[in-house]
């Protein structure tokens, strides 16, 4: 049996096919840019039809390289908070508001839940504007049309490939209207968003499997009699994807953006651990939680500073880099894109201070990366806190994979606790199919952990994972 696993991220569209250890064969892997719109008024949308158009690119490329023949199960990690407005036949009434837009704002006279702190405990969400709860009103008030209902990315793009496609409880955690205990839209929660259950997508029962619409089985008869798994968060496969399946390891996964997160089984109806006010909580499946706090910031950093620093290329970055120390790098805010919830701070934070005619690019792009390791240092410890002990750190994702000093600086930021790397770039993806096997267990012995005292140089280049070559 293979198992395809799709990753529906921020910045592009991912398809690989692996075995059933979760393990990638070698060649199958398509992936697609995603268009996004971003402003300095706070935008962060994509289209929802071109979003669909690069998954669809993905699995033709995948199957006219004969990758999809064999495969069983089709597992899905994708981004949460993500909302589009439909009308009455299902037809996109705007972009996707994605989590990086800042817009949304309470509209006139709202007040929110009249208990902030039993609303974030029973949640695991604020009533801020990443989530539905703030999200939803703010769109109706603004739009020009009636709106029928609304769905999350994965929801419309799967809609449009599966016969059905209900909401799964990972991603329905991450709308902020989802009682976490009991697995049902929290009424308060949809009251304040100003919600009914019909305007929302169904939830999946817990064991829900969908399968291709009848056209798209003919267009892909490979994949004509493959089980689609529930939509995983993308943080929460992240985490599995790392190893990171219980208190005694911590994710820390720098993608387009940033997170560190801690994993912890807590079966639906059973009693959450309380949860500090600065830290979020979701659901992984019906039987796990992840909390953890997340960033605006995080590859996206360097996307930047490449784009517009001219930043020297290769091996010249790399010896640049080597001459800043871990640690040693200019005091920077590099929250460009805002905050994530709960800080409110607006798109366009980001600071860098002790400039001098000598700064070089590559010293602001060191300060930058640095200071993401000191908000994920805070963060880190009010997530021990709630365990009462040290945790062994475990980094991963497509940015940290790809830099050997960001490594290093992280490190040398999380001190002196363990830290590791997670040399695989595609976590979420794997991490989505472990879930789908329901292979927890397994998650530790299958990552492909590296040491930090393994690294003999900085280089953004880093090593190539052997079955995923730069």
């Amino acid at each position: 049996m293979n198992i395809l696993a799709l990753d529906l991220g921020t910045s592009s569209v991912r398809g690989l096919v692996l075995d059933a250890d979760t393990q990638p064969l070698p060649g199958a892997l398509a992936r697609r840019k995603v268009s996004l719109t971003i402003g300095d008024d706070g935008t962060g949308t994509v289209s929802g039809p071109g979003y669909l158009a690069c998954l669809i690119e993905c699995l033709d490329e995948l199957a006219d390289g004969g990758h999809l023949r064999d495969v069983d199960l089709v597992a899905v990690s994708a981004q949460w908070h993500s909302v589009l407005p439909l009308d009455r036949d299902g037809t996109p009434l705007g972009p996707v508001i994605t989590w990086l837009d800042t817009r949304p704002t309470p509209v006139d006279g709202a007040t929110g839940p009249a208990d902030a702190d039993d609303f974030h405990q029973r949640t695991g969400c604020w009533w801020h504007r990443s989530y539905w709860s703030v999200r939803l009103p703010w769109l109706r008030e603004r739009s020009g049309t009636p709106i029928a209902r609304f769905v999350g990315l994965p929801e419309y793009v799967l809609g449009e490939l599966l016969e059905a496609a209900p909401m799964s409880v990972s991603q329905a955690s991450g709308t902020g209207l989802l009682d976490l205990g009991s697995l049902r839209w929290d009424e308060e929660a949809l009251a304040v968003a100003g919600a009914r259950p019909q305007d929302l997508p169904p939830l999946g029962e817990l064991d829900w499997h969908g399968r291709l619409r009848p056209d798209k089985a003919r267009r892909w008869p490979q994949l004509a009699g493959a089980r689609w798994s529930p939509p995983v968060g993308d943080g929460a496969a992240s985490n599995v994807g790392s190893g990171c399946v219980d208190p005694s390891r911590a994710a820390v996964t720098v993608g387009t953006s940033a997170a560190v997160r801690l994993m912890q089984r807590v079966p639906a109806g059973e009693p959450l651990p309380r949860l500090p006010e600065q830290l979020w909580r979701y659901r992984v499946d019906h039987d796990h939680v992840v909390t953890g706090a997340a960033y605006s910031s995080g590859g996206n950093l360097f996307a930047w500073a490449d784009r517009e620093l001219r930043l020297p290329r290769g091996a010249e970055l790399d010896a640049a880099l080597a001459l800043v120390p871990p640690g040693g790098a200019r005091p920077a805010d590099p929250r460009f894109g805002g905050d994530r919830p709960p800080g409110l701070a607006p798109a366009g934070s980001g600071e860098l201070r002790g400039l001098s005619f000598s700064t070089t690019g590559v010293d602001i792009l060191a300060s930058l990366m640095q200071g993401l390791c000191g908000l994920v240092a805070d963060d880190l410890a009010v997530l021990e806190s709630t365990i009462d002990k040290p945790v062994e750190v475990v980094l991963g994702g497509g940015a940290v994979a790809a830099s050997v000093w960001w490594r290093q600086a992280f490190a040398a930021a999380l001190a002196p606790r363990p830290v590791s790397y997670q040399r695989n770039p595609e976590i979420g993806a794997t991490g989505a199919a472990l879930v789908a096997l329901d292979r927890f267990g397994d998650a530790v012995g299958l990552a492909d952990i590296g040491r930090m005292d393994e690294l003999a140089s900085p280089t953004t280049a880093g090593r190539s994972h052997p079955q995923y070559p730069s």
